[in-house]
């Protein structure tokens, strides 16, 4: 079987894996079902498969899905992520499938923030994973976005902690190789908001990415460093 065939069928196998968790949850946590794209495997600027276990801990990552234009935050939490039930602005309910990797600890999230669709760009970034807590945070380790300071709990699925966010980030869902320890981005979860970004932005991103800013990613996608993808990633 070749390695691309291979990933698929194990990116359906974990999709079917997060349905199978919603099934067993009240009806309004079940509302929201992933959306599958095609399947891209995360690797370093090489292009070598990036190994979960390589990442650092608490350290901000980024990659592209399912768009060339859409940016994903890539966390190692540094500790096993639980399943959390969450609800989209439309009240649509949905089951978060928690980490994933050798520790269950790596998580994926839009970074398009779901208030004013702040995202990191090349120049700035207004939104990125605090360690510590921030001027006005309620916690550490959460994504904080400076705009108007939304606030979104990584460990509970992007939950919205603080702020005007009216919704969590939208999850990017992985599957996990444990042979290899690779990743595979598969199929987003939760309101996505790439319509919106893409009306909002499209001249800008036009500039930024070109005439592929839509274009669907697969295949794989390369994960870089948030201080080595951004100029200035701001701390507010």
């Amino acid at each position: 079987m070749d390695q691309r065939r291979r990933v698929f069928l194990e990116s359906c196998t974990a999709g079917a894996a997060g349905l199978s968790l919603a099934a067993g949850l009240p009806a309004w946590a079940a509302n929201a079902k992933p959306k599958a794209y095609a399947p891209a495997l995360l690797v370093d600027e090489r292009g070598d498969a990036l190994r979960a276990s390589d990442l650092r801990v608490q350290a901000n990552y980024v990659f592209h899905y399912p768009f060339e234009a859409t940016p994903v935050f890539l966390l190692d939490l540094g500790k096993p992520v639980p399943p959390h039930s969450l609800s989209t602005q439309d009240h649509s309910g949905y089951s978060w499938p928690g980490g994933v990797g050798n520790k269950r600890s790596v998580v994926a999230f839009s970074a398009i923030c779901a208030h004013q669709l702040v995202y990191p760009t090349r120049d700035v970034s207004f939104i990125s994973f605090r360690k510590t807590r921030a001027q006005r945070g309620v916690q550490d380790a959460l994504i904080h976005c400076c705009a108007e300071h939304s606030q979104y709990d990584p460990a509970k699925g992007a939950e919205v902690l603080s702020g005007p966010a009216r919704q969590p980030l939208c999850a990017v869902l992985l599957s996990h190789d444990p042979r290899v320890d690779s990743l595979t981005a598969y199929a987003t979860l939760g309101g996505e908001l790439f319509d919106e970004f893409f009306r909002k932005y499209q001249a800008k991103l036009s500039l930024e990415v070109g005439a592929k800013a839509r274009d669907a990613v697969s295949g794989q996608t390369v994960v870089r460093e948030l201080e080595k993808f951004c100029r200035n990633s701001i701390q507010c």
